[in-house]
């Protein structure tokens, strides 16, 4: 066990190395804290996990002057599947966007920006679907990365797989900063 903290100790620091390396943006959240344990109110109320599968709210700042759109991911490098989950994916966010109300991604709130597109996550579904990591694992990462892109959009339906997005989001990236939580059940 105390093997697993360090390494998610060092995993945090080397996270926030590469935020602050990525450049002058900076992403933060009312609701989610660096290194600290994801609320219930955002953890999925599925899989036998019992959260309220709200997402939470979340801002930005300094994304670079020649940014066309933004995408946001929320993505846990440590599922069980050999190539992570993603918990959520939106994305052709105006490049004026400065913020997500908390529950915009539920898609039937109507609260994410106009023109934006909530992809398909690991789930199978557009939209937030919090953490619910298998029961006695230690806790998981759950990294949300805000990226500012080089294109006003990303040509793809709600429906497209989480990779596709991604292997685009890498490919147009002006900037990105992320932040990341912590959740586990015992």
């Amino acid at each position: 066990m105390k093997r697993a903290a360090v390494g998610v100790a060092f995993a945090l620091v080397l996270l926030t190395l590469i935020a602050a390396r990525a450049g002058g943006m900076t992403i933060a959240s009312p609701d989610v804290q660096p290194g600290a344990t994801i609320s219930d109110e955002q953890v999925s109320s599925g899989f036998c996990c019992t959260g309220r599968n709200i997402s939470p709210a979340l801002s930005w700042s300094g994304a670079p002057a020649a940014t066309r759109s933004l995408a946001l991911t929320v993505y846990d490098p440590d599922a069980p599947t050999g190539s992570g989950w993603w918990h959520w994916i939106v994305f052709n966010i105006p490049p004026d966007t400065t913020r997500l109300p908390k529950n915009a991604g539920n898609p039937s709130s109507n609260l994410a920006p106009a023109g934006s597109v909530q992809g398909r996550n690991s789930f199978g579904a557009p939209g937030w679907d919090g953490p619910c990591p298998p029961q006695g694992d230690p806790p998981h990462r759950y990294v949300f990365m805000i990226y500012a892109l080089d294109i006003d959009q990303i040509g793809a339906s709600a429906d497209v797989s989480p990779e596709f997005i991604g292997s685009n989001l890498e490919s147009h990236t002006l900037d990105k900063a992320s932040l990341t939580g912590l959740y586990g059940r015992k």
